[in-house]
C-alpha cells in the first residue's frame, strides 16, 4: 500500500498533524536517552571546571554502547531505532503534506477555507515546521560526532529558523483575526470545540524552540535572544490560549460539543507540555548565563501543577469522547476524520512531560529514587502511554492516508 495522492478538495491542513505526531514520537524516543544516560562533560570558557553537556549527544550514546553492559546497549539501540524510524516518517509525511497542500491551494475548497472559521487550521503548518527544526536538531546531536565542539555556530541558525516559522504563524493568525474582527462574521455557536487552539499550539511550539538555545548556549547574547523569543511567544500562548479556551467552552456549554472535533479537548495536553518545557529551559538559561537561581521546590511545584492540569483535561476529554461515541465511530468504526490525528499529540506530549516530571521533579527532589522500584513502576505507565500512541499512529495511517 502507498499513500493516497492528489486529494485536491478532499485534503485538509489538519493532515499536517500526521507529520507532527511522528516528529513528536522522535523526540519521545530521544527523551529516554536524555534522562537515563550519563551526560558528557565539556570545557567552557569562563568556568574553572568542565560542565555537563545540557543534552545527550553522540559522545554519550557512544559511551553507553561501548560500556560492555548488554542491557544498556539494547536499550540505547531501541531508542536510536525509534528516533531514526519516526524522524524518517516525520519528514516523509511533511513533504507529502507540502505537495498535497500546493495542489489544494488551487481548488475552490481552499478559497472557502480561507473565508471561514476553519482558516485557523492553517496554523498546523508552522506548528509542524517548528517541530521539523526540533527533529533536525535531535538527529544532528545524536548522529553527528563532535557536534558540541561547534554547536554555538548552529544556535543562531536555529534561532533564525524559529523566527521565520514564528513570523509565518503570526501572519496566519493575524490575517484570520483581522478578518473576523473587522467583518464580525464569526459564528460563535459553531465554535463548539477547542479547534481554534491550533494557533496556540503553534505559538507554544515556537516558544519551546526558542528556549532551546536560550538554555543550552554558553554565549550570553545567543542565550538572551533565545529567552526573549521564548518569552514573547509564551506570552502569545497564554493570551490567545485564555481567549480561545473561554470562547470554546462557552460555546460547548451552550450548544454541545462538535462530535467530530471532540479530540480537540485534549489539545491543552501538548500545549501545557510545551509551556512546561519552555519554562524549564528558560530557567536553566537564566541559571547558567545570568546568575538567576530557582529553588528546586519551585520547579517541582510547577511541574506537578502542569501535570495535574494535563490529567484533568485528559480525563475530561476521555469521558466526553466516550459519551458522544467518538472512539466507536471514528477510531474503531467506519467514520473518517482528519481531526483524529489530534489524538496522537496528547499521547506523545503526555509521555514526554511525564518524563520531565518524573526526572526533574520526583527524582530531583529525592521523592522517587532513580532506578528504584517506584521509578520503574511510574516509567512503565509512561511506556504504556507511548506504545498506545504508536499503535494509534499506525491505525490512523491505514485508515486515513493509505490507498
Amino acid at each position: 500500500m502507498g499513500l493516497r495522492k492528489n486529494l485536491r478538495d478532499k485534503y485538509s491542513p489538519t493532515l499536517f498533524l500526521a507529520s507532527l505526531g511522528n516528529g513528536g514520537m522522535t523526540v519521545a524516543f530521544y527523551v529516554y536517552l536524555h534522562f537515563m544516560l550519563k551526560h558528557m562533560k565539556i570545557a567552557v570558557e569562563g568556568h574553572d571546571n568542565p560542565l555537563n553537556i545540557p543534552m545527550v549527544e553522540f559522545g554519550a550514546v557512544k559511551q553507553a554502547l561501548t560500556s560492555g553492559d548488554l542491557a544498556t546497549s539494547i536499550f540505547v539501540g531501541i531508542a536510536l531505532l525509534g528516533i531514526l524510524v519516526f524522524a524518517i516518517r516525520h519528514y516523509f509525511y511533511l513533504f507529502w503534506n507540502i505537495s498535497e497542500f500546493k495542489t489544494y491551494q488551487k481548488t475552490a475548497a481552499y478559497q472557502d477555507l480561507i473565508n471561514s472559521p476553519q482558516e485557523i487550521s492553517l496554523a498546523a503548518i508552522p506548528l509542524t515546521l517548528a517541530m521539523s527544526i526540533n527533529v533536525m536538531f535531535v538527529c544532528a546531536a545524536i548522529f553527528t560526532p563532535g557536534l558540541w565542539g561547534f554547536v554555538e555556530y548552529l544556535f543562531p541558525a536555529a534561532l533564525l529558523g524559529f523566527l521565520l516559522v514564528g513570523i509565518y504563524a503570526l501572519k496566519i493568525v493575524g490575517v484570520f483575526m483581522t478578518r473576523v474582527l473587522t467583518s464580525g462574521d464569526f459564528d460563535c455557536s459553531n465554535n463548539n470545540s477547542l479547534a481554534m487552539m491550533i494557533s496556540v499550539f503553534a505559538f507554544s511550539m515556537v516558544a519551546v524552540g526558542f528556549a532551546a538555545p536560550g538554555a543550552m548556549s554558553n554565549t550570553l547574547v545567543t542565550s538572551a535572544i533565545g529567552i526573549i523569543g521564548s518569552t514573547f511567544f509564551l506570552s502569545l500562548t497564554v493570551l490567545l490560549g485564555l481567549m480561545t479556551l473561554f470562547m470554546g467552552f462557552r460555546s460547548m456549554m451552550q450548544n454541545g460539543i462538535n462530535k467530530e472535533n471532540s479530540p480537540t479537548l485534549w489539545i491543552l495536553i501538548p500545549i501545557l507540555t510545551l509551556v512546561g518545557i519552555s519554562v524549564v529551559r528558560v530557567d536553566h538559561g537564566l541559571h547558567m548565563n545570568l546568575g538567576v537561581h530557582t529553588q528546586k521546590g519551585e520547579m517541582f511545584v510547577n511541574l506537578i501543577f502542569l501535570t495535574s492540569l494535563q490529567v484533568v483535561f485528559g480525563l475530561m476529554g476521555w469521558f466526553v469522547m466516550k459519551q458522544v461515541g467518538y472512539f466507536k465511530e471514528y477510531i474503531n468504526g467506519p467514520g473518517q476524520s482528519h481531526v483524529s490525528y489530534a489524538l496522537v499529540c496528547p499521547g506523545v506530549a503526555g509521555f514526554v512531560f511525564g518524563m520531565f516530571t518524573l526526572h526533574m521533579g520526583l527524582v530531583r527532589m529525592a521523592v522517587v529514587p532513580k532506578f528504584g522500584i517506584a521509578y520503574w513502576i511510574l516509567l512503565a505507565g509512561l511506556v504504556f502511554i507511548q506504545l498506545k500512541t504508536i499503535l494509534m499512529i499506525f491505525k490512523l495511517d491505514r485508515k486515513l492516508l493509505m490507498k
